[in-house]
């Protein structure tokens, strides 16, 4: 039987080769592909452990290959998210076996983050453009476009769910029910969609104003600016001379120069501020609305208990798919995750309908 151990770091192997291969700077597809060596090594080292051999275990699981086809068909951005979302389960693997093995621990293994950064400021050809343009990617980290996919359709299915069941044991009549179904779907993929554009639109707004300081800032004293980043990337653990050099180098573009200030010093990454508020807000309502509608299906067709049951099974099996989707950030047991999920929404569920039942007594 496969280690998990084992399977995580065959599974950052795949993906890091992945990102290689569709990767057109030359320079950051090498640090991937360096990646994938070390993920192989660990890989490696935990199969001797358990004496077994690696060359037949080199699979890459169901989510690792879930992920190369989202990062194909979305981009792969968001596989260099995901995986900097196992990134704590990866290095607290590798640090238990170093000290299993009374191996000396370097610090490079409690991020792997930092361990891309030391492989990309020992490229002998590497410029501060380059830098900038990784660190760029690793902090925008798509994988969180698909946590709020998933979260979206959850938070419809189980509210809309909830609400259902809770009007299903207060009434008898398939009307009702269908009407409370709509209006809640309605009614919380307005509510979410209206909150996404607000949040996008004042943060930007927010951001925006804070970016123009920082470019009065760079106006009128760029020295002072070139200073301060080259101080940032000495902080950093880069080499004074290379820091300064790097530091020149991206102060020749004032728009460049603005860019990685504001991502420095602010934390802002400028190319998520170009994101439409009105698109999050269609997105949002349309995620939503997918988990929503699924509870509400049968009742158009059917009523009484046989829709109830269609409802809760439909339900249920929404629950366990999003249940499963999430362990594309947790990377837990599919099944665990899933069943879980389904636990929950089904307890919301039955507390909403005994609530209802009760009122739905008391009403006649």
């Amino acid at each position: 039987m496969k280690n998990k151990n084992i399977q995580t770091e065959i599974d950052a192997s795949y993906l890091y080769k992945k990102l290689a291969d569709h990767e057109e700077d030359e320079v950051i597809a090498n640090v991937f592909r360096q990646m994938s060596d070390i993920e192989k090594s660990h890989a490696e080292a935990f199969a001797k452990k358990e004496n077994l051999s690696l060359d037949k275990l080199m699979i890459p699981s169901w989510r690792a290959k879930t992920l190369n086809l989202i990062g194909r068909v979305f981009g792969y951005s968001y596989v260099l998210g995901s995986l900097m979302d196992t990134e704590k389960s990866i290095s607290g693997a590798l640090i238990s076996h170093k000290k299993t093995n009374k191996q000396k621990i370097t610090g490079t293994e409690t991020t792997h983050v930092k361990i891309l950064q030391s492989i990309l400021e020992k490229e002998k050809n590497v410029s501060g453009t380059q830098l900038s343009k990784f660190e760029k990617r690793h902090r925008s980290v798509g994988g969180n476009a698909i946590r709020a996919a998933v979260l979206g359709g959850n938070d419809g299915l189980v509210s809309n769910f909830s609400l259902i069941m809770g009007v299903a044991g207060a009434t008898t009549g398939q009307e009702g029910v269908l009407l409370a179904g709509l209006a809640g779907l309605l009614a919380g993929a307005l509510s979410m969609s209206l909150g996404e554009w607000i949040s996008v639109k004042s943060s930007q707004e927010l951001y925006e104003n804070q970016m123009q300081i920082e470019m009065d800032e760079l106006e009128t004293n760029p020295e002072g600016e070139a200073k301060e980043l080259a101080l940032i990337y000495i902080a950093k653990g880069i080499p004074e001379e290379q820091a300064y050099e790097m530091s020149a180098e991206i102060m020749k573009d004032k728009n460049r120069a603005h860019e990685v200030l504001v991502k420095e010093e602010l934390g802002i990454n400028a190319e998520e501020l170009k994101g439409s508020a009105m698109e999050a807000a269609i997105y949002s309502f349309i995620l939503f609305g997918i988990g929503a509608v699924i509870p509400v299906l049968p009742f158009m067709f059917i009523d009484g208990i046989p829709a109830i049951i269609w409802s809760v099974c439909l339900s249920a099996a929404g629950l366990f798919i999003i249940g499963a989707a999430i362990t594309l950030f947790t990377n837990r047991n599919v099944w665990f995750s899933g069943i879980r999920q389904v636990l929950f929404g089904l307890a919301a569920a039955a507390v909403t309908f005994g609530i209802g039942k009760l009122i739905g007594v008391s009403l006649a």
